[in-house]
Formats: structure tokens, sequence, C-alpha cells
């Protein structure tokens, strides 16, 4: 094993005290031009580099934020990830992003490595449905901030979007159009987002004097196009096949509608789809996509900005006010869902 350079090694090939070679990287106007120059030298041709690890120890405070997502296959979660990253930028720190993969075993050991690297706060989506990896997280004394999901029962601050008024949004635009029977493609039953999405779809037929049997519920295991698909063959085996589909997220939508183009259905003359998130493939679908827009940038951004702010006031006498943010959402109509009825 290759041994690594230490500023022992450095301070030995200058010449000089460890001291000195510490002051010129931490505090180079205090040390001598000439000696600073030699102690650089000896840096560039050892191939020194610092342990950002031991100085942010020695320091107590990091400068990774970490943050983790459901999964990072969704484009969703690239935009929240890039707008916690800029904000993060902005006030000089890094992040650290990481995958559960909707797996609450692997949360935990995401959030066991946060607690471990003792980063400076996390930005979390929540794959754990019973909280109880939320409630281990909290003996380490480490701020969060919950994305894509309301702080319900808890002190933390929390970003999310109104997902009941977001299946509200869906439901109603396809009503309006002149359906009567709409399936959902739901998801994971385990997550809030998918149980508040289908909240505002019921809410929405209610509105419209329509009962819950107006919506027929497609359960999938995950969120991705591959589980749209499955989800698509199984809406073309029934019997009595509802003319309209609402998907939990738009990589759902698209597995939809690539199961009805294979099979020869028209969308949107024989069924009309309306997904979830807007993510940029939305509009670039062989039928562009409708979708209920999330602001998701925003949402990162936010998220990274309250953890910031809790940070910030971390070892002082001053208390920081912890705030739920419901952000809205916003119904893009493409022609997925404009066939008359």
């Amino acid at each position: 094993m290759a041994h690594s350079v230490g500023i022992k090694d450095v301070a030995r090939a200058a010449g000089v005290s460890v001291g000195t070679v510490s002051n010129v990287i931490n505090r180079p106007d205090t040390v001598a031009t000439a000696t600073r120059a030699r102690v650089l030298s000896a840096i560039d041709r050892l191939g020194y580099v610092r342990s950002e690890s031991a100085r942010q120890l020695r320091a107590g405070r990091s400068r990774i934020m970490g943050l983790l997502v459901l999964d990072m296959g969704n484009p969703f979660f690239v935009d929240v990830a890039r707008g916690a990253e800029r904000a993060a930028r902005d006030a000089g720190l890094g992040v650290m992003v990481c995958n559960s993969a909707q797996n609450p075993g692997e949360e935990a050991e995401y959030l066991s490595l946060f607690a471990e690297q003792r980063v400076r706060g996390v930005l979390l989506t929540p794959a754990d449905a019973t909280g109880r990896n939320i409630e281990g997280f909290r003996r380490h004394n480490i701020p969060f901030v919950l994305v894509d999901r309301v702080a319900e029962g808890t002190t933390e601050c929390s970003v999310s979007v109104d997902d009941v008024a977001g299946g509200a949004l869906a439901v109603r635009h396809l009503v309006d159009a002149g359906h009567r029977s709409i399936a959902y493609v739901s998801g994971p039953p385990g997550l809030n987002q998918v149980r508040d999405r289908r909240t505002g779809a019921l809410a929405a037929l209610a509105e419209a004097g329509l009962g819950p049997g107006a919506l027929r519920e497609l359960p999938t295991e995950r969120l991705d196009v591959a589980a749209g698909r499955d989800a698509g063959a199984r809406l073309l085996g029934l019997a009595d096949r509802p003319t309209a589909v609402f998907c939990a997220n738009d990589l759902l939508a698209l597995g939809v509608l690539q199961a009805l183009y294979a099979a020869g259905v028209s969308v949107p003359d024989d069924l009309a789809i309306v997904g979830y998130d807007d993510i940029e493939f939305a509009a670039a679908a062989a039928v562009p996509l409708t979708s209920v827009r999330q602001p998701a940038v925003t949402m990162g951004a936010m998220a990274a900005e309250l953890l910031l702010e809790e940070t910030e006031l971390a070892g002082t006498d001053r208390t920081h006010p912890h705030r739920r943010v419901v952000l809205q959402p916003e119904l893009v109509v493409r022609r997925s869902s404009l066939a008359p009825r």
C-alpha cells in the first residue's frame, strides 16, 4: 500500500517544523516569503493534500451537507438536488447525495454514514413510513430538514408540496374533460405522497358527485418506468377499462404510455393520461404528457436554506424557529389528456 503523505513528511522535506507547515496552509501571511516558498515547493513535490476531515473534526463543523432521497434515477429528485446544491454552494458548503432506493434499510445505513461523517446537517426524503429511522437519527443531534414530506408529529423543518391539492388538480381536469371512470397508478402505498395524491383525487371525484368507485387503484412496488409498464399491462387487461389514468409520478405515466403504445391504444383518443412532477421528459414524450408540476428546484433550495439557518444558530443562545413550508402545485396541460369526450 502506498504511503500517504502527511504534514510531517512535508515538514521534513522543507526542513521546517510541523507548526510552520500548518501556518503556511492556514495562515500564510505569518510565514516569511522564502520559508513559505520552500514549504509550498515541498507540498507540490510530494503531492500533499491536507485532510479536510481532520480539519473539520478539530473545528467541530463540517463543510458537507447530506442529502438522502428516494430515487436519484427520478429526474424530480435530480432537480431537488440541483436546488439544494446551489444554496449550499452559495454558503461555501458541498453536498453528499445518497439514494435510499425507497428502501428503509438502505436509508438507515446512509443516516449512520452521515452521523459517522458528522455532516453539517441532512436533507431527507424518508423511505421508512414507521419513522424509526428518523427517531434513531435524532440522538446524534445533527439538524435535518424533511424534503417532499410534511413534518407531521415532529418538530423539524419541512418543505413539501400540497399533494392533496395536486391530486385534486389532476382528477378535476379529467372529470372536466368528461371522464367518469379513472385509474390511479399509485406506487408504494406506504409513501405519504402516494396516499395524499389519492386523497386529492377522491376529493375531486366527490366534488363532481362521483363516489370512490369511480377511481380504480393499481398499486405498484416502485415509482419507475418499468412499474408503469406493468401497470399499463394490468390496465389493458381490465374488462371494464377506465377512460383515463392518473399516475402518481411521471415515470409511471411514461411507462403506462409505452404499454399503451405497444398495444396500439391511442392516447388520448382511447385513454387519457395525467402524470405528476412535470419532469423534463414529460414534455418530450411521444405524446406530450399532461402533468402536475412540482417546483422541485425551489423545494431543494428552500430546504437547504432552512437547514443553513438552523446550523448557523447551533451553539448559540438563539433558537431556530422550525417552519413547515408547503408549496403549491400547478397543472400543466398537454396533448395526453386533451381528446374530447
